[in-house]
């Protein structure tokens, strides 16, 4: 049976390493990083440019689903409201597949530590730190699983979220 990983996560706190990883482990698999969907400058967040967004991932995942060469389709994306899990979700033919949505936490602490680095290197600016602090709650309200990476090294989250299945 064909499986689709949503992924979800604050900035900064690993998801598409993890996701990488995950998919050298899975053979037969294929990844889409939300954030490549939307990649603009400047980046605009306005009700077009959502609506863009959300319509751009589901005709890519859905491509994915369809095709026979995959059997494990992986998808990461910050996905902090249920709200827009549900709205990728009702958009995505899932029929005959099973869906894993995972939630990636990690402590304040190594959240704060990860995004350092990515601040320190050029990567982020300092508004992503507290804009990702802000966001870390809101994962234990969505319906999915969690697994908390604070310690982790990629390739053993990657490990670990195999391992859920």
């Amino acid at each position: 049976m064909k499986r689709l990983y949503l992924i979800g996560g604050p900035m900064g706190v690993g998801k598409t390493a993890v996701c990488r990883e995950l998919q050298k482990r899975l053979d037969r698999s294929v990844f889409l990083d939300g954030d490549w969907c939307w990649d603009a400058h400047p980046f605009q967040v306005t009700e077009e440019t959502k609506t863009m967004v959300m319509e751009n991932i589901c005709f890519l995942l859905n491509n994915f689903l369809r095709c026979s060469a995959y059997d494990h389709v992986i998808f990461c994306w910050v996905l902090h409201q249920q709200a827009v899990l549900d709205s990728l979700l009702s958009r995505l033919d899932v029929r005959d597949r099973e869906v894993r949505a995972v939630s990636l936490t990690a402590s304040p602490e190594a959240l704060t530590a990860r995004i350092e680095k990515d601040i320190q290197a050029g990567r982020r600016d300092r508004g992503a730190l507290e804009r990702s602090l802000a966001y870390l709650p809101l994962y234990a309200a969505l319906n999915a699983e969690t697994l908390d990476i604070s310690g982790l090294a990629p390739a053993e989250a990657a490990r670990r979220l195999e391992e859920m299945a």
